[in-house]
Parts: structure tokens; C-alpha cells; sequence
């Protein structure tokens, strides 16, 4: 991916992870007075509410007995709304670095640039990137017929398609690209095949369903096994080679191969930022949770104190503590008072509530 150089972005705060505990943050911030900007590898907010339990029942969140990861996230974007965070997602932090006048510059994948008072990791286990295909030269291919975890088919119109992998993003990928476009009842794509180590799918019940059921009408060709290589000829992708369970090679014409692998959490260059380190975790200070940097905090799993526990209830409290910690540095000249959203009218404007309550 081309980067491009941008004017930098001063903020007060900058939060990486869009994660529950990251998104919390920005509410945290925001009761504060304090506008913040949010970075995540993914293209969506919610971390690993989002990727790994979106449909999952969650029972530790106080005063909700019962909600799934999708729910929770929604629930922490509605209550950060009134704060207009600012998200920059599909794109990780790739230096931070202390300038003079005691901020940070700090520079994503995508070239964005960034200068800030306070930085806030809120990374979990790290960022979320996608499992690849490891073949030697095959990433040469990335971002014009390889695409990783894509939600924009539009890329895959007219063309043959090769899908890897069976969780619900795989066989929605492949049941989207065989409804295609809803007013010609066409397919988008011209052929697909969905691949998959075996005939045993991770995904939600009707998803399933409705794969089988364009399976069994020949509108997906399916084939149990593991891609042992691929073909090219000038410089262009044109197959895949797959060995299926009965040890029956195959040869697979494409124009787009779309491996759906998951995602695995990859620390990445938070352990190259001059940070105290202890065993890929970052030690913090509990009355603040700043790191060993000044003005620099970190918040949920990606941190470590006697005690800790890695719970999003944790990391809760984490963040509540941290951007008090935040505003004694970004409003050195005045205290933060302690205010309670039932009874300050200050928090009610704020949260663009003060008409509503009666106070």
C-alpha cells in the first residue's frame, strides 16, 4: 500500500484501540473535557467483542445480566456519540516517537501523522491482523487479486473467486457474492469455489444453512482441503493448487483468491516505542496507569500491576483512572473536580442532556 505524507493532527488525546476498553476511554475523556482520536487495525470499531464473540453472550457487565459482544460495542459507541471521537481505522501505529515541546508524534501504516499531548493503549493483546497464506512470492499479489478479510466485494464483480475458510465471514463472503446484485437476481461473481481443511464449518447455524442450500445448487463448487501452492504467469495470479482430504490434488482457476483465516492478535512495534516491558505487557503506575513514558497510559489487557486481572470490567475502571491521570497533563494550570453525571449540570451539557434532566 502506497503511503502518502499528511499535515499532522494535534489532539490532546490519542487512543489506540477501538476496542470495549478503548472505547470507554473516549467516554472517559470526553466527561473530562477532552476530545480524542482513535486508531485500530480493523476496519470497525469493537476489537475482540467484534471478531471473536460478536454473537456470544457476555454476563460480566454491570447492570446488564446477559449481552452479546455485538450488543456491547453498539452500547459503548452510543454512549461515547456525544463526544465526536474522531476513528482512523485499517491502519496500525507504526512509531511513536517524544518531540521537544513533550508530545508525541505518532505515524500509522496508512502515513497519518499524528501530535498529541497523551497517548492511550488500549491495544489488548495487540493488534488484530489477519492469518495469511505462507507462500514464498504469494504476497506479492496483495491488494490486487489477494485480499485478506475483505468486506468490499465489489473487488470480486465478473471475476472468478476463490474463497479460503469456513467461519461466518468465509460463507457470507461466498452466499453475498452469490446473491450479487438484488435487482438482476445475478450473481456478482462469474465462479466460486469456497475451500475449507474439512466439510465442518465454525459459524452460526442459518448462515450455514443458507451456504449448503447454494451449495447443493451448484452455485458454489466446495472442496475439502488445504492449498499446497499456486500459479502464475506474468506477474498475474491464475490458480491455486489444493490437495483435498482423499490426497486428490486439484487445480483451481482464479482472477481473485479471498482467504477468510481469522485474525490473530501480533504486538507489533508497541515493544520498539522505549516502553518498560514485562513479558509483552506494559507495567503501569495505579493511581494513573501510566506507563513508564510520561503521558503515555495504558488500559485493558495490554497492561500489567499486581493484581491485575484481565477482565473488560478491569479495564473499565483502567480507563476511568487514566484520563484523570490525562487531564492533570493536558490542563496543567487547573484541578480536575470530581463531578457525578446524575447531578452536574456541567456533564449534562456535555452529554447533550441538560434539558432532559431535571435537575
Amino acid at each position: 500500500m502506497t503511503q502518502t505524507m499528511q499535515s499532522p493532527v494535534e489532539t490532546d488525546a490519542l487512543i489506540i484501540g477501538a476496542g470495549p476498553v478503548g472505547l470507554f476511554q473516549v467516554f472517559e475523556l470526553g466527561l473530562l473535557g477532552i476530545h480524542a482520536h482513535v486508531i485500530d487495525a480493523l476496519p470497525h470499531a469493537g476489537g475482540q467483542c467484534i471478531e471473536l464473540y460478536a454473537d456470544k453472550p457476555i454476563y460480566d457487565i454491570p447492570a446488564l445480566s446477559v449481552c452479546s459482544g455485538r450488543e456491547l460495542v453498539e452500547r459503548l459507541l452510543s454512549q461515547a456519540a456525544p463526544f465526536k471521537p474522531d476513528f482512523h481505522l485499517h491502519q496500525t501505529v507504526d512509531s511513536v516517537e517524544r518531540q521537544t515541546d513533550q508530545r508525541y508524534r505518532v505515524q500509522t501504516s496508512l502515513g497519518k501523522v499524528f501530535l498529541t499531548k497523551t497517548l492511550f493503549i488500549a491495544a489488548g493483546v495487540g493488534a488484530f491482523l489477519p492469518r495469511t497464506l505462507k507462500f514464498e512470492g504469494l504476497e506479492a499479489f496483495i491488494g490486487t487479486q489477494l485480499h485478506y478479510q475483505t468486506s468490499n466485494l465489489g473487488i470480486a464483480a465478473g471475476k472468478s473467486v476463490v474463497i479460503v475458510g469456513g467461519d461466518d465471514a468465509a460463507l457470507e463472503a461466498a452466499i453475498a457474492l452469490c446473491h450479487g446484485n438484488a435487482e438482476t437476481n445475478e450473481p456478482l461473481a462469474q465462479g466460486l469455489t469456497l475451500i475449507h481443511r474439512r466439510d465442518v464449518f465454525q459459524a452460526q447455524t442459518e448462515t450455514i444453512a443458507k451456504f449448503q442450500a447454494l451449495r447443493s445448487a451448484g452455485a458454489v463448487q466446495f472442496i475439502a482441503g488445504q492449498i499446497t501452492g499456486f500459479g502464475s504467469v506474468n506477474q498475474r495470479l491464475t490458480s491455486v493448487e489444493v490437495t483435498d482430504t482423499s490426497d486428490k490434488p486439484h487445480t483451481v482457476n482464479l482472477d481473485v483468491l479471498l482467504p477468510y483465516l481469522g485474525l490473530s492478535p501480533k504486538l507489533g512495534p508497541i515493544s520498539q516505542w522505549g516502553l518498560a516491558m514485562e513479558r509483552k505487557q506494559l507495567p503501569v503506575n495505579t493511581a494513573t496507569f501510566e506507563t513508564s513514558a510520561r503521558g503515555i497510559f495504558a488500559v485493558g489487557d495490554i497492561n500489567t500491576y499486581p493484581g491485575k486481572k484481565k477482565l473488560i470490567v478491569c479495564g473499565f475502571h483502567e480507563a476511568t483512572l487514566a484520563a484523570y491521570g490525562a487531564s492533570e497533563i493536558i490542563f496543567p494550570d487547573q484541578k480536575t473536580p470530581l463531578q457525578y453525571t446524575t447531578t452536574s449540570t456541567a456533564l449534562h451539557k456535555l452529554l447533550g442532556v441538560a434539558s432532559e434532566s431535571g435537575f
